[in-house]
């Protein structure tokens, strides 16, 4: 893979993180195991100059997610403590408070858009994978290449491809300002994995 660009894996919103304890492991099982798997496949890692990329969230209620922590890209195998709570967010005022014991991924205000758009969406898998990255720019809903990753603008590029494009049919998106980046939702962690392994092998 060739190198993010340099401001890759660095969070952007304001963050409001409040230390506790991981949530159950029971609630985490498949957060964990498609993790883990995005990992084993290199969807999810880490680039050779250090930097983590990709991330995983699942919706808990209407308004909370849990999602992997931010810089932990680099671990094969994760456990209750590399996950976290959002539990409020404002996209307008890029602020996002999270609860757990690692603070939020840096793609969590991106999550936090698409959970609010519509509760059909209920998992979401950012992963990094250059083929399909320029594959599908144009062909996939595809974000502004002005558009950076892990801020409101991004955020509102996901409402306007939501309502613009055929996204909630096609559940695939590419961000085409976030090198290699690319975007799969539904309605199970499974069914995002299979959207996105469908596309892969295409």
């Amino acid at each position: 893979m060739a190198p993010p660009f340099p401001d890759d894996g660095v969070i952007k919103y304001v963050g409001h993180w409040t230390p506790g304890d991981p949530l159950k492991e029971s609630v985490l099982a498949d957060v964990i195991l498609w993790r883990d798997r995005m990992h084993q496949a290199q969807y999810i890692g880490l680039y050779p100059n250090g930097i983590g990329y990709g991330n995983i969230s699942l919706r808990l209620s209407a308004h909370s997610f849990a999602v992997s922590g931010t810089q932990t890209g680099h671990l094969a195998v994760t456990t209750p403590h590399h996950y976290t709570l959002v539990d409020d967010w404002d996209i307008d005022r890029n602020t996002l408070h999270c609860t757990g014991p690692i603070q939020a991924s840096s793609e969590s205000l991106t999550h936090a858009a698409l959970y609010a758009y519509s509760d059909v969406i209920q998992a979401i898998i950012h992963v990094h994978n250059r083929d399909l990255w320029q594959r599908g720019q144009g062909v996939l809903p595809t974000t502004a290449a002005s558009v950076p990753y892990g801020t409101p603008a991004m955020a509102y590029e996901m409402i306007r491809l939501l309502d613009q494009a055929d996204l909630m049919r096609q559940r695939i998106l590419i961000m085409a300002g976030h090198d290699e980046g690319v975007l799969v939702f539904g309605p199970t962690l499974a069914a995002a994995a299979e959207m996105l392994f469908q596309h892969v092998d295409a």
